[in-house]
């Protein structure tokens, strides 16, 4: 990793310092695939906001000199939006024993530098320091194999989450909405859960 970047560490209601570079990050890195995510502040800044009013919540930020150029995000699910929280409780898994990886990006020249994998380990850490968590969990979008945008030398980042220890839950399915690219409105789309246990 480079010297010049720099990680810090956001807690709870203290990620209200970070929340608009995290949303600008968001939009920046999630209209590409397999997001195609338009981009609005106002969604963003109501999605973050459960990472504020969560006590347990923590972010990560890299900086590149002053500027923001990657982050990632967790919280426990119980503190997360029912529409997650739902497809887990009818696999039969209690909530409140999941921790939720919300999501780690990164501008695409700051790639391939490990700090991916410095994302996983850190929010690992912070889940496993509260010592009542069985599982740690992220969900990945489900797009068409045959979809228009799907760049012809994409490839999907599973060979990389099994490493992490991370397994794919076909029957843990979630729907949540955001406005695609080029689309007029909001549509829902599935987003399948990975689960790596923490006990």
């Amino acid at each position: 990793m480079s010297e010049h970047l720099k990680l810090r560490e956001y807690f709870g209601i203290g990620i209200a310092d970070c929340v608009e570079t995290l949303a600008e990050l968001r939009m920046a890195v999630f209209r590409d695939w397999p997001y195609l995510y338009a981009g609005d502040l106002d969604y963003e800044l109501e999605y973050l906001d459960a990472y504020v009013q969560s006590p347990r919540a923590f972010a990560m930020v890299v900086y590149d000199d002053q500027r923001p150029v990657g982050a990632t995000t967790a919280l426990p699910l119980a503190d997360d939006d029912e529409a997650l929280q739902q497809p887990v409780r009818e696999a039969g898994i209690e909530v409140e024993g999941v921790f939720y990886f919300g999501e780690s990006i990164l501008l695409p020249e700051y790639r391939g530098q490990g700090l991916y994998r410095r994302f996983f380990k850190a929010r690992e850490q912070h889940a496993r320091s509260f010592g009542d968590y069985d599982w740690a969990a992220f969900c990945s979008v489900q797009r068409p194999a045959h979809h228009p945008a799907r760049p012809s030398d994409y490839v999907p980042h599973d060979a990389t989450w099994r490493r992490y220890g991370f397994e794919p839950r076909p029957d843990i399915i979630a729907q949540f909405p955001w406005q695609d690219i080029g689309e007029e409105a909001e549509t829902h789309k599935p987003l399948e859960f990975w689960l790596k246990p923490l006990a």
